[in-house]
């Protein structure tokens, strides 16, 4: 089993969901993330703010300043942690600064507190 961590823009929690679902993920988390990058001034960056993407703008003008982001977490089987990361990969990817950054650790223990099942079973 892995856990899938997800750091994603807000606006883009509804393409996420969708996306997950259609990996075959019947059940995630979602949370309120503050948090920042480099905040390095790149091109893509001056282009970003250039093209109206909020973060872009907002890293031009305050250093050290927290942005709104989600964390979606997901754990699955080790089978399906490519097309979970794709996915995610392919909801999330604008090719400006801000997508996001995908973790992906091993769990190696899960149990449902419900009917006591452990593994695999558990997160299926």
């Amino acid at each position: 089993m892995k856990e899938i961590m997800a750091v994603v823009r807000l606006n883009k929690m509804n393409q996420t969901k969708k996306a997950l679902t259609e990996a075959g993920v019947n059940g995630f988390y979602a949370h309120e993330a503050f948090g920042r990058g480099k905040g390095l001034v790149s091109s893509d960056l001056l282009e970003g703010a250039r093209e109206g993407f909020e973060e872009a703008v907002e890293l031009l003008g305050e250093k050290g300043r927290l942005y709104s982001k989600r964390v979606v977490t997901v754990v699955v089987p080790d089978d399906q942690v490519g097309d979970v990361v794709e996915a995610l990969i392919k909801a999330n990817q604008t090719g400006k600064p801000g997508d996001g950054k995908i973790f992906v650790t091993a769990v190696p223990e899960a149990h449902r507190v419900r009917t006591a099942e452990h593994g695999d079973k558990a997160i299926l």
